[in-house]
C-alpha cells in the first residue's frame, strides 16, 4: 500500500469563481504510480472549497456562484463587521473543503462530464493550495 502526499498550488482572478484543478490532480495521480485506490483533495482556507461539477459548459461555474450569492448574500452577517467576508465563510462551509475520487487503472475515475473544481469564494488570491493525498496500490 502506498501513501502519497502532494500539493496543488493555484492563483485565482475573481472574487468568486470555480477553477478547474482536474489536470493538476491527474498529474499527481500519474506521478504516484498508484493503479487502484483513492485520491483525496482538501482545499486550504476557510473561504475556499472543492466541488465535482460538469466540465463542459462554462456557465455552470457562473450559475453555481450566482446560486450561492442568492442563497447566502453578502453584507448581512455578523462576521461582516470584522472583515466583510461572512458570506464567503458560510458558502465554503456549505460546499465543503474536500472531495475524494476513486483511482481505477491509474486514472481518476471521473465520468465524462465531471471535473474537480476549486471554489474561490473570497478572492482574488495570489496563492491558494489544495492538499492531495493518494492511498492505493
Amino acid at each position: 500500500m502506498k501513501l502519497i502526499s502532494d500539493t496543488i498550488t493555484l492563483s485565482t482572478n475573481g472574487e468568486r469563481e470555480l477553477v478547474d484543478v482536474t489536470a493538476q490532480a491527474r498529474r499527481v495521480v500519474h506521478a504516484s504510480g498508484v493503479l487502484e485506490g483513492i485520491c483525496s483533495l482538501y482545499a486550504h482556507g476557510a473561504t475556499a472549497a472543492l466541488m465535482i461539477q460538469e466540465n463542459d459548459d462554462p456557465n455552470i461555474g457562473i450559475d453555481v456562484v450566482d446560486c450561492l450569492d442568492r442563497l447566502v448574500p453578502k453584507g448581512v452577517w455578523r462576521h461582516d463587521r470584522i472583515d466583510g467576508n461572512g458570506a464567503s465563510h458560510i458558502q465554503a462551509g456549505i460546499i465543503g473543503p474536500s472531495e475524494t475520487v476513486p483511482i481505477r487503472g491509474g486514472k481518476l475515475d471521473l465520468s465524462t462530464w465531471q471535473n474537480v473544481f476549486f471554489c474561490e469564494l473570497d478572492g482574488p488570491r495570489r496563492q491558494r493550495t489544495v492538499a492531495v493525498t493518494i492511498v492505493g496500490t
